[in-house]
């Protein structure tokens, strides 16, 4: 009993070890990409329908935004999320629809949406998709700009240097 203890707990720190050891590259190999950059800009086109697909993602957004690697290039990132295609209905205070659980991750969703407003993200939302999908306008969370055509506002960023992350 008391070896397979001791083996567990071995395996346990050998895992861990690798795991960091991994995590030390990526970050070396990501400063290496960036080297030279003097403004990280990316749009984030979110397409997702799935609540706890897009609660996560926007999670990764948002920690990106505020990664190191990141904010040794800027202190200042340009990061914007533009809403699109079924996503759209996962930020609306309109949840009848939704299960507990996906009720949950909408809350988690608009908690996110919230903490990127506070940290300088854009955030943006296809009104082509809300009609497409039922969306009532009236109901998009507050903190995110009404756009007419979420593409066009894709265009624009783009034109201006943004890079095109796509959240599908």
């Amino acid at each position: 009993m008391k070896r397979e203890s001791t083996a567990i707990i071995g395996s346990l720190f050998v895992l861990i070890f690798v795991i960091v050891l991994a995590s030390a590259t990526a970050h070396g190999e990501e400063r290496g990409v960036l080297e030279g950059m003097k403004s990280v800009r990316a749009v984030f086109d979110v397409r997702a329908g799935n609540s706890k697909s897009v609660a996560m993602q926007l999670g990764l957004i948002l920690q990106t935004s505020m990664d190191k690697t990141i904010r040794d290039v800027t202190q200042n990132p340009e990061f914007a999320v533009v809403f699109l295609g079924p996503s759209v209905k996962l930020i609306s205070t309109q949840t009848g629809d939704f299960s507990p659980e996906e009720k949950q991750m909408l809350a988690e969703i608009a908690n996110t949406v919230s903490e990127m407003s506070e940290n300088g993200i854009r955030l943006e939302i296809c009104l082509v998709a809300t009609s497409i999908f039922g969306v009532d306008p009236a109901t998009v969370l507050p903190e995110i700009k009404q756009v007419g055509n979420g593409w066009i506002s894709l265009i624009g960023y783009q034109a201006r240097g943004y890079s095109l992350i796509p959240v599908y």
